[in-house]
């Protein structure tokens, strides 16, 4: 395993999942029931999006050649930093029906299905799926990924509110945005330098 890879990946989806969605809804599952159940759906959730991502991206890397790879990669990173800077926030009325939706099933299921629909096709899958297309370390990349997944997950259940007193969700969803277009433009870089 690459641990170059594993915390470059780990930084971009920890950054990239603050505030977000995500960790919004488990915040407030954990609200209206245990954490550990709650985090025992989500991290399956995780585990199994990832392990799709990381597969994807590998696929990818075997058919198409690194310069294409990374010229999409770049072009991701860009437009997820551009939404990303132009997010306004999540709703909270939107969140609490997505939860009655699913709150018939118990904790666990509840908290997977919820994460697995959210995450689906999310920007933090289509960059795990991204990055392990750029790199010859599949475990590093699916590690890295969902080791951040479980980590700001966590921090939305136990330190969530307070987190936001302290630090805008403004500040932290521009930090996200900005560091999605340094690794766009130094993916770009790249890709245009080495051809």
């Amino acid at each position: 395993m690459d641990p170059a890879v594993f915390i470059t990946t780990f930084g971009i989806i920890f950054l990239a999942e603050l505030g977000d969605k995500t960790q919004l809804t488990a915040m407030a599952l954990a609200t209206k029931y245990p954490w550990k159940k709650i985090f025992i759906g989500l991290a399956c959730a995780f585990a199994l999006l990832n392990l799709g991502a990381v597969l994807v991206g590998k696929v990818l890397f075997s058919v198409l050649p690194i310069f294409w790879i990374k010229m999409v990669s770049g072009g991701l990173f860009l437009f997820f930093g551009v939404t990303t800077l132009r997010t306004k926030g999540y709703d909270d009325e939107e969140e609490e029906a997505e939860e009655r939706r699913f709150s018939v099933r118990g904790p666990v299921a509840t908290s997977f299905l919820m994460i697995l629909l959210a995450e689906l096709g999310d920007k933090t899958q289509l960059v795990t799926a991204s990055l392990a297309a750029q790199h010859d370390s599949p475990l590093a990349v699916f590690a890295g990924s969902t080791l951040a997944l479980w980590s700001v997950s966590l921090v939305g259940i136990f330190l969530g509110r307070q987190l936001t007193r302290f630090i805008p969700l403004s500040y932290i969803h521009k930090g996200a945005g900005c560091l999605f277009l340094l690794f766009g433009a130094v993916i770009l870089y790249q890709a245009l330098a080495g051809s």
